[in-house]
């Protein structure tokens, strides 16, 4: 445990920070890299417990993979060399590492058995697990394979047309990987568009992927060729400092080589919806991947309703928006974003109780919140809930308490963004 007391922010937010590496990107692009045959170099790679699971997860498949801070070398002959893991494959909280690698392994014609910490455990692995074994893999666990600890017998897959039932990029991306070692064509059909990095990021490996409507298909390939990757700046890392600046007064705050991707900029919609002063400038493009800065400058908050297809678009940042809801004129509610309650906590319930403590109107609903603004937040002691997303949020709440927060443990931030108190101190200019 690692018990931090927040002081209060005596001054405004100013400067320019430079955002580190996307989490979802990085742990994509040394999944390909591994995948792929020959050299693929990372820039900019996000140097987080998470995407680190990813790295010694294919090095225990046998791919040479050489680290170097936010510099990544992998070096691999192809899917064909993989070598069948000697211990168990352990993906620590990584929700990603976890569903990603199920549907690499679901390809691979050996044995292998996946594990996770006590949190990981208790995350629903069956909204992947349910479409692989259609595909023909083999697995064996608690709940029908419906939760970690998992044994996978993969390879011999047939290609499926399948309907996400959920809203969830991990799904569909578990099931392109594997729909890349399975016999003919595996189609994924999204009611509503979900994060598209893995899509622009086998388009970059030379994979044979179409587009059509709803449904996203791809064809069986067992070479991929090794290309560069650069990844950009983490847009939900670069949330907590968005919301930071539009609450703080006075603040006028510029972030740095932030990714773009439309399917990631909810977030940006909402801000703007509430009236915040935000301006994106010299963007750029790599890999499929739109990237710029972004400036914003405090404003004065309105509320908003917040639905439907932006919902994927900003589910991680729905912690961090709570908060700046309780310092926006009105009322806010959050609804269709029932899939908070499966992340690392329950965070409907994890962001409702911090809130409440620190003196803000806000109640759940089953599928979000309904938040009373503006409202005056005070100090005392929260909780982290042993989930990165909610102690940033909580960081960023105690900036416009009355008095002191004393948030109970700070280490899961180290999941997402290691130098995320650096980053602080930075704009803070402490």
């Amino acid at each position: 445990m690692n018990e931090v007391t927040l002081q209060p922010c005596t001054k405004a937010i100013a400067g320019e920070i430079t955002i580190p590496g996307d989490k979802s990107i990085s742990h994509r692009a040394v999944i390909l890299g591994s995948m792929a045959k020959g050299t693929t170099r990372i820039t900019n790679f996000l140097d987080s417990e998470d995407c680190k699971r990813t790295i010694n997860a294919f090095q225990a498949l046998g791919v040479s993979i050489d680290k170097n801070d936010t510099s990544i070398l992998v070096e691999s002959n192809g899917i064909s060399t993989f070598t069948e893991p000697q211990t168990p494959l352990f993906f620590g909280n990584s929700g990603t590492t976890a569903r990603l690698m199920l549907g690499v392994l679901a390809g691979l014609p050996f044995f292998s058995t996946v594990y996770g910490d006590p949190f990981l455990t208790k995350r629903p692995m069956d909204r992947v697990t349910i479409p692989l074994q259609r595909m023909g893999t083999i697995f064996d666990g608690r709940e029908k394979g419906g939760y970690l600890p998992l044994s996978v017998r993969g390879g011999d897959l047939q290609g499926i047309t399948y309907a996400l039932p959920v809203k969830s990029a991990q799904v569909k991306s578990a099931i392109l990987l594997a729909g890349l070692l399975a016999k003919g064509e595996t189609t994924v059909i999204e009611e509503t568009p979900t994060r598209n990095h893995t899509e622009q990021m086998l388009r970059a490996f030379g994979a044979d992927i179409t587009i059509k409507g709803n449904g996203i298909t791809i064809t069986s390939q067992k070479h991929l060729d090794a290309t560069d990757v650069h990844v950009p700046g983490d847009i939900s890392s670069a949330s907590f400092f968005l919301v930071a600046a539009a609450i703080v007064p006075g603040s006028n705050l510029i972030l740095r080589n932030v990714g773009l991707n439309k399917t990631r900029t909810g977030i940006i919609d909402v801000l703007k919806r509430m009236g915040a002063n935000i301006h994106i400038q010299n963007q750029s493009t790599t890999s499929g991947e739109v990237f710029g800065d972004i400036e914003i400058t405090y404003a004065n908050l309105r509320s908003t309703t917040i639905e439907g297809d932006v919902i994927p678009r900003l589910i991680d940042e729905i912690p961090v928006i709570a908060l700046l809801a309780t310092q926006a004129e009105g009322t806010t509610i959050i609804k269709n974003a029932e899939e908070l309650r499966v992340k690392e906590t329950d965070r409907i319930a994890a962001i409702v109780d911090n809130l409440s403590r620190l003196g803000a109107r806000i109640e759940a609903t089953q599928d979000g919140m309904i938040i009373q603004g503006k409202t005056v937040l005070r100090g005392g002691k929260i909780a982290s809930y042993h989930d990165h997303r909610i102690a940033m949020t909580n960081v960023i709440a105690s900036l416009i308490a009355s008095e002191p927060v004393i948030l109970d443990d700070s280490s899961s931030i180290a999941i997402s963004y290691p130098k995320f108190f650096e980053d602080l101190k930075l704009i803070l200019n402490e």
